[in-house]
């Protein structure tokens, strides 16, 4: 059974004062996590991760200048979708809950697993909703299963086969236990994707220790089309591989790219590429659009992973910040390098100290590979914080 955690106010509620909308708490601001939206890369993954954390810890959260770096700032269909989650698995109250909202108050009262279904009603991402529950979810005493409809393969969000082959064993690794599945793929802007996720509460959560990647091993890849001709997938498929031969030439590994038609309402284009080595995969993807040849396409995904393999680290850029909130959870400290640090993972972290005390560091610049070390005995003496700038998707 759901109940308040000690100190959680009641649900807040907007109230009208001089022609204004206004959030109000009805026990006050006592206890309320203050947030500014437009503070670091200023875009939605500040909102997700605070809702998440929200969630698990039961401390309710005020959040304004929501993604206010963005064209078009606010609250988007997929952020709604994200907060309609979190509300149902938390039972919390919620204010400002509408699109293009630029100020949110958020109470929880208690996380409780079970069998959910969410629809984006967009082309939005189902995966970046998924990722702002699973903290939550994984501590609820029951198995959840997670149904979610909307895009699975979209820009400026992760796409169900990076989630399936580098995030999910990652987690795993690190003692979460979680499985995706698909049913259908979901391309911009007709979406119509769905994806499946069972959740499972872990013994613990164990530390992360990947400083060296050790060699290549194997590159893994699917060139996919939903609704449009084969050959473009093997165009896809082809120019991958002389990007990969050309970039990569003095290594020795197997490159093994599957295409495929993959069911769709819509139509969809995309190439991922799966770098295995001895201790650690990474994964590079890319779209295809309208105008964009699929040469492009291949040359685009097959680029970004020799730019990583170039590096010598052992985690990409994007999954960095997917797993700090859950080790900032952990008793020990980790530790491992990317090959790009990210705005995204320094404003999580930043996010995530507003929920939890944890300690943390980043040896290197945004934009450079560097080592990250998150828990106790992380921080280092000296080492000057980094204040990202500048703009990216969410």
């Amino acid at each position: 059974m759901r109940g308040r955690p000690a100190g959680v106010p009641v649900p807040p509620v907007w109230s009208r004062c001089g022609g204004r909308d206004t959030l109000v708490s009805g026990e006050g601001d006592w206890g309320m996590i203050e947030i500014d939206g437009s503070q670091g890369e200023g875009g939605g993954q500040i909102l997700r991760t605070a809702l998440g954390l929200s969630c698990l810890s039961g401390k309710p959260f005020r959040i304004v200048n929501i993604r206010k770096r963005r064209k078009k700032p606010g609250l988007a269909p997929q952020h709604l979708a994200s907060v309609r989650a979190a509300r149902e698995i938390s039972g919390a109250g919620v204010a400002g809950e509408w699109e293009r909202s630029v100020e949110l108050v958020f109470s929880p009262k208690g996380v409780a697993g079970g069998d959910f279904s969410f629809d984006v009603g967009t082309a939005g991402s189902t995966l970046l909703v998924l990722q702002t529950i699973v903290p939550a979810l994984v501590f609820a005493r029951e198995k959840s299963i997670v149904t979610i409809r909307g895009g699975t393969h979209v820009p400026f969000s992760p796409s169900f086969h990076y989630a399936a082959h580098v995030l999910v064993p990652a987690l795993r690794r690190i003692g979460i236990d979680l499985s995706l599945d698909i049913g259908s793929y979901g391309f911009y802007p007709r979406g119509g994707g769905e994806i499946r996720a069972e959740v499972s509460s872990p013994a613990r959560i164990r530390p992360l220790s990947l400083i060296e990647r050790g060699r290549v091993l194997t590159v893994r890849g699917w060139s996919g089309v939903g609704g449009l001709p084969m050959a473009i997938a093997l165009r896809q498929r082809d120019a991958a591989r002389k990007v990969l031969a050309s970039r990569m030439g003095n290594e020795t590994f197997p490159v093994e790219i599957e295409a495929l038609s993959v069911p769709t309402p819509g139509q969809g284009t995309f190439l991922f590429l799966l770098l295995e080595t001895e201790h650690s995969v990474a994964g590079f993807a890319a779209l295809g659009e309208r105008g964009k040849r699929a040469e492009e396409v291949g040359e685009e995904a097959a680029a970004a992973l020799a730019d990583h393999w170039e590096t010598g680290a052992a985690l990409d850029p994007h999954l960095p910040d997917q797993l700090a909130p859950f080790l900032s959870l952990c008793a020990e400290g980790s530790a491992f390098t990317t090959s790009r640090v990210t705005e995204h993972l320094v404003t999580n972290l930043g996010t995530i100290g507003l929920f939890r005390g944890f300690s943390h560091a980043i040896e290197g610049e945004v934009g450079r590979p560097g080592t990250v070390r998150i828990g106790p005995g992380a921080a280092v003496p000296g080492l000057p914080a980094i204040l990202p700038e500048g703009k990216q998707g969410g």
